[in-house]
């Protein structure tokens, strides 16, 4: 993978966040992190990642329907990929951009770099 690109990742459990530090920090990939949608929207604002991860559960309904503004601006703002159950998922999103919770960390590895691979954005610099 290309050096200067970089993922946010949008996750409430810190094992989560630092699960997919170690695994794409390796392959030179800049991590930026949030536990919440609000603060991943400020952040994707600043630093312009190539792919954001968004946990689409992270606070439970009630608290992601209040950050509902914050996630769907999120999804303007870089390729996304959404964490989250099934029965859950957002009718408008692309199939290939959607991650059934149970996941494995290794299929959504893959998903990420296949995702980073297609988006021919020029990486951001610095």
């Amino acid at each position: 993978m290309d050096p200067r690109r970089s993922i946010l990742i949008v996750d409430p459990l810190e094992e989560t966040r630092a699960a997919l530090r170690a695994a794409l920090e390796p392959r030179g990939v800049r991590i930026l992190a949030a536990s919440q949608p609000r603060r991943g929207l400020a952040l994707a604002r600043q630093y312009h990642p190539d792919l954001i991860v968004l946990d689409l559960e992270c606070h439970g309904q009630a608290a992601l329907d209040g950050d509902a503004a914050a996630a769907e601006s999120l999804t303007r703002e870089a390729p996304l990929v959404m964490l989250g159950s099934a029965r859950r998922r957002p009718p408008h999103l692309p199939a290939g951009q959607f991650v059934s919770k149970p996941y494995h960390y290794a299929p959504l590895i893959r998903k990420i770099e296949e995702l980073l691979a297609a988006d021919r954005r020029p990486a951001a610099a610095g």
